[in-house]
């Protein structure tokens, strides 16, 4: 039986010519082996298999018992001492927490695995379930974002993708090494919105994950992209889903043939390790974290609420339903791209990049942008003094 079933009681604890030194940590610790090993034959992520580990030996530092002996009071005293700190955990996470430890006890209290005989041969009690339904959070609906969390206004993208940019910019013209993660931030974030993608969406992308749309020639190789890491259901894996690239943002296209093809990606010496989207300065992949630092020393750069915009697993960034369409515009002085967003301009930042301007009411292609050149009817830059 205990070689069929993960997480079975061990050979070595019932044998009974084996005597245990504490018996009572020795069998705890199998306990979690048990349960880890069951968890992985459920498909877990290690993750989550740690995480869930590690808080069950946290709650039975705090009850300084053991399973065998643990009680409903000892989970109130538990989670009720985490939420009555100095910085108390959310619902979100208490949740989480609870949940573990439920699927804990429902574990040792199934009679598959053993361990209720076991602990009543050997410690005269038996392990129990602790969590009920009214001593836990209840999940009543599938959005669990905090209610003080939005998304991002209009003016609010605005202020942010014009400080990268800026940032960008000084940081060139400084000399300075950094304008190049800066810059692949820049693009990250405006890729990140124009998909609509979660931050380890944004961070597993790779180079053949572009494909083109047979309907929408003029998009070339990115016309959708094939997202592989999407979050997935319990025990499932990352799901796939595939986005199109839509007209009211087809400006992201500039943006990656700039950052692909126009060589500013192989401009990282730790670009040819892999085919990562975003390689890092020191390795062949951005990691979470340093995304996630990125967008929140920007947001905060430009003083923007922490909740708003970066609901996360939900996208970086976030801006209301109606979204309208973004239209090209470029700064031709520096040779940056720019959008024009209701009469507004909003950097792109595709260093180099001098891209066909459309003609539109709100957005006219000769519009003095600054410094000694403009555009032309035919989107092109001339020097001299604009005289539109």
């Amino acid at each position: 039986m205990s070689d069929v079933v993960p997480g079975f009681v061990p050979r070595m604890l019932v044998d009974p010519d084996i005597g245990l030194f504490r018996a009572d940590e020795r069998v705890f610790t199998a306990m979690l082996d048990g349960w880890q090993a069951q968890m992985l034959a459920r498909g877990l992520t290690t993750q989550t298999i740690k995480q869930r580990y590690q808080l069950l030996e946290r709650f039975q530092r705090f009850t300084g018992e053991f399973p065998w002996q643990w009680r409903p009071a000892d989970i109130d005293e538990f989670l009720a001492d985490l939420r009555s700190g100095e910085k108390p955990i959310s619902l979100r996470t208490l949740r989480s927490y609870s949940n573990a430890v439920a699927m804990f006890c429902a574990f040792l209290t199934h009679p598959g695995y053993g361990w209720g005989e076991f602990c009543e041969r050997s410690f005269g009690d038996i392990p129990s379930q602790i969590c009920f339904e009214w001593n836990m959070p209840r999940h009543t609906t599938d959005d669990a974002v905090p209610a003080r969390k939005r998304s991002f206004t209009k003016a609010e993208l605005q202020r942010l993708f014009d400080y990268l940019d800026d940032l960008v910019d000084q940081e060139y013209a400084a000399g300075s090494k950094r304008w190049l993660p800066l810059f692949r931030d820049s693009v990250a974030f405006k890729v990140c919105y124009a998909y609509g993608l979660r931050r380890r969406e944004l961070t597993m992308l790779d180079l053949e994950d572009f494909t083109p749309n047979p309907h929408v020639s003029e998009y070339s190789r990115f016309g959708a992209v094939q997202v592989r890491f999407a979050k997935g259901t319990a025990g499932s894996g990352p799901r796939r889903r595939t986005v199109l690239t839509v007209p009211e943002f087809d400006w992201v296209v500039d943006q990656l043939k700039a950052w692909i093809s126009g060589g500013m990606r192989q401009q990282f010496p730790t670009a040819e390790r892999s085919s990562a989207l975003w390689p890092s300065e020191r390795g062949a992949r951005m990691s979470l974290g340093s995304f996630g630092d990125a967008f929140a020393a920007a947001r905060d750069a430009v003083g923007l609420p922490p909740g708003a915009g970066s609901a996360l697993p939900q996208a970086f960034l976030r801006d209301p339903p109606d979204r309208s369409r973004l239209r090209r515009r470029l700064r031709a002085n520096t040779g940056w791209t720019r959008l024009c967003f209701n009469n507004r301009a909003l950097h792109l930042g595709i260093v180099g990049l001098q891209a066909e301007s459309r003609a539109t009411d709100d957005c006219a292609p000769h519009r003095e942008l600054g410094g000694s050149q403009c555009l032309n009817n035919a989107g092109l830059a001339t020097a001299g003094t604009c005289v539109h």
